[in-house]
């Protein structure tokens, strides 16, 4: 399988995320549902139809982030891939209604794109965003499934021949 992710550049500047991806041999693609900040390791997590839980939510961004990145590794290898397969990303970031300076600009994306970077800089370097990261949606939104919800991530990646 060959994953060739193609790079955007404004002004001669490396942008954060990839102009497209073409993916060659591979044999399917995994669709990961988005992965929030949930401690997994809350006291009290029901299903919906057992009634309203009462897990908890990782404080921070950065915290959340992390949480949701680590899910998505075990996740995608589970099904068979893996975080260098990777071939989309989209972020929901909650924030202010207006999003004044833009998402992009928004404290809750910058500490999220920060403890991306450190991930990723651990785990599979390639996908950091001054290297060659995938395609990434970035989506500002005013709410999750909860209130202290920051971030949500889903991922698209290819799976190998």
């Amino acid at each position: 399988m060959e994953i060739k992710r193609y790079p955007t550049y404004f002004r001669g500047k490396l942008m954060p995320w990839a102009k497209g991806v073409v993916v060659k041999g591979a044999k399917g693609f995994v669709f990961l549902s988005g992965t929030t900040g949930i401690d997994p390791e809350s006291p009290d997590i029901k299903l919906h139809e057992e009634g309203a839980s009462s897990y908890r939510v990782l404080e921070g961004a950065e915290a959340q982030t992390t949480l949701c990145l680590e899910q998505i590794k075990s996740g995608l290898e589970e099904l068979g891939s893996s975080l260098d397969n990777i071939v989309k990303m989209i972020c929901y970031v909650v924030g202010s209604p207006d999003f004044p300076d833009g998402v992009g600009n928004s404290p809750t994306w910058l500490a999220a794109r920060k403890a991306m970077n450190e991930f990723f800089q651990e785990h599979c370097p390639d996908m950091c965003f001054n290297q060659n990261p995938p395609n990434i949606d970035l989506i500002g939104i005013a709410g999750l499934g909860r209130k202290d919800m920051l971030i949500e991530i889903a991922v698209t990646a290819a799976l190998p021949d």
